[in-house]
């Protein structure tokens, strides 16, 4: 689950954005790995649901968002879970290092 904690308030101008993501009108599971799903199904189900963002006009919006919150499950932004994890890990190092 996303930590609340970290969402932004209900304010229309912070989640307009959403209204212009390409999944919108794609089927959503295409974007949560079903219970048991491995291996090259779940890849596959994946660079779908990628290949769905790299079209996307807001990708940037979605992906810094999804970070943001840490949502911990799908594809955000064109990224996967263990994108995303990897990504703050990153983030996360070059803090301590600056």
């Amino acid at each position: 689950m996303a930590e609340i904690s970290r969402l932004p308030g209900p304010v229309m101008d912070l989640w307009e954005w959403q209204f212009d993501g390409a999944c919108r009108d794609a089927d959503q599971d295409l974007f949560f790995h079903p219970e048991g799903e491995r291996g090259s199904a779940r890849r596959r189900r994946a660079e779908a649901a990628k290949a769905i963002c790299a079209t996307c006009p807001v990708l940037k919006e979605c992906r810094e968002q999804s970070l943001a919150v840490r949502e911990p499950y799908g594809v955000w932004g064109g990224l996967s879970e263990e994108e995303r994890a990897a990504v703050l890990a990153e983030r996360a190092g070059r803090r301590v290092t600056a």
